[in-house]
């Protein structure tokens, strides 16, 4: 996510950041860069034009001209305004003072509407409430198939009926259930076409006359660029967005409808999707995502998902393990494992500050490839070299190498990288952990 953009940017602020004072001169070339950048992304162009202009008053403003670190303060003053830009604080989904509270998903064909609403009772499944999904898309059957079959991998309830049957019935009668069931939230997943047309217009405004939705959320696909920001306007003027949901995220190297929709919809974004799995969709938090964009890693949602993956009592046993050097290759097969489950490496990357620059430059799907190879290499060593790495001599490698499908110098790549792993967590446990992980990655 933003790669292209967060290289460009990067490099705009290693050179005003080499220089000692800076002059007008300097502030306006290194701006002509970012706006460049800005453009290449995507970024709607009225949204650049405001962005620069602010960027360009304070940059030349006292903060700056009398700051001993005039680099610095210019990436800190870019931060804020991208934080803006992007809506400034995160903006929560309304809860209803008479439950259930209602939220309806409205977008095009295409956008990953069903999806996301499976995504969205997942969320709040997690978060200790009692959702409700609603198959009120009779346009395609097959929706309503993907919704049932969805809500029953998370094991949350579905009201649907026949195709047949008008939206705004089923939209109906799922009230009068969802409160025969105390459920807290209603999620109603509504019909989209390939464009928008008045029928499709008709229809919400009478699915929403039934519903009165405390939430309208649109869900547009961050991949198709400014054609969201579009959509995003023209669905506000015509049913009164309350939201917004970005998915695919995790797909868009450029980043320009993230920063434009806010901006132009006037609409804040609520969720962002970053894959395909039914638990990857995140509360939207215009700080942590200005973060990722300028290099800075989002260590804040890091520690959530991590949080989220790893039981506590794992996550204290291991700590005492760190803290006492006992820490093995079952240990660090466990904890490979829970990686896995957090979401693709470099997406983690992406989150470490000092790490996410390098989050790029890993050749696509090399990382998981690598981590199912360092899997198969330790579940082909005995109980005793897991705990032991150190018995492992030439004849053991060998029959590892044959046992996972690899040679002799990945197993040595592996034993000296999870002595070294050993190393800093020792380090790290007594407060001497390096400043700058990067190197070790390089």
């Amino acid at each position: 996510m933003f790669e292209i953009l967060s290289e460009k940017l990067a490099k705009v602020f290693r050179l005003l950041g080499a220089k000692g004072r800076l002059t007008e001169k300097d502030i306006d070339e290194g701006l002509r860069q970012v706006r460049l950048a800005l453009l290449e992304a995507d970024v709607n162009f009225k949204v650049v034009k405001d962005f620069i202009a602010r960027v360009r008053e304070r940059s030349l403003g006292a903060e700056v001209q009398q700051s001993l670190t005039p680099g610095q303060q210019i990436v800190k003053i870019v931060n804020e305004e991208l934080i803006a830009i992007l809506g400034g604080e995160p903006s929560r989904l309304a809860t209803s003072s008479q439950p259930p509270s209602v939220v309806m998903l409205v977008g095009l064909q295409g956008s990953g509407k069903t999806t996301t609403a499976a995504k969205l009772a997942n969320h709040l499944k997690h978060s200790g409430q009692r959702p409700l999904l609603v198959a009120a898309d009779n346009r395609r059957p097959a929706a309503i198939e993907q919704l049932v079959t969805l809500g029953g991998q998370l094991e949350v309830p579905v009201y649907h009926e026949s195709a047949s049957v008008p939206s705004e019935e089923v939209c109906a009668h799922a009230l009068a259930e969802a409160r025969s069931l105390a459920a807290s939230w209603v999620i109603v997943d509504t019909a989209g076409r390939l464009h928008i047309d008045e029928a499709m217009m008709a229809e919400l405004a009478r699915v929403k006359q039934v519903l009165r939705p405390g939430e309208i959320l649109l869900v547009v696909d961050a991949m198709t660029g400014q054609d969201a920001v579009r959509s995003a306007e023209e669905f506000h003027s015509r049913v009164g967005l309350t939201g917004l949901i970005l998915t695919k995220m995790d797909g868009d190297a450029r980043g320009g409808a993230a920063l434009s929709i806010r901006w132009v919809s006037g609409v804040p974004i609520k969720f962002i999707g970053t894959g395909e799995k039914l638990d990857a969709l995140e509360p939207f938090y215009p700080d942590r995502l200005a973060s990722r964009i300028l290099g800075m890693g989002d260590i804040l949602t890091f520690i959530e998902r991590a949080e989220a993956t790893l039981d506590a009592q794992q996550a204290k046993a291991l700590q005492k393990k760190v803290q006492t050097a006992t820490f093995d290759l079952e240990d660090f097969l466990s904890q490979l494992r829970a990686i896995k489950k957090m979401g693709p490496l470099a997406q983690l990357m992406e989150m470490l500050p000092g790490v996410s620059q390098l989050a790029s430059r890993l050749p696509e799907g090399t990382e998981e490839k690598q981590l199912k190879k360092v899997e198969a290499i330790i579940l082909s060593m005995t109980p005793e070299e897991r705990r032991n790495p150190s018995i492992i001599g030439g004849s053991r490698r060998r029959r590892i190498a044959r046992g996972s499908g690899t040679s002799a110098s990945d197993i040595n790549r592996l034993l000296n990288q999870f002595h070294q792993m050993r190393k800093l967590m020792k380090l790290g446990a007594k407060g001497k952990l390096p400043r700058n992980l990067a190197g070790l990655f390089g």
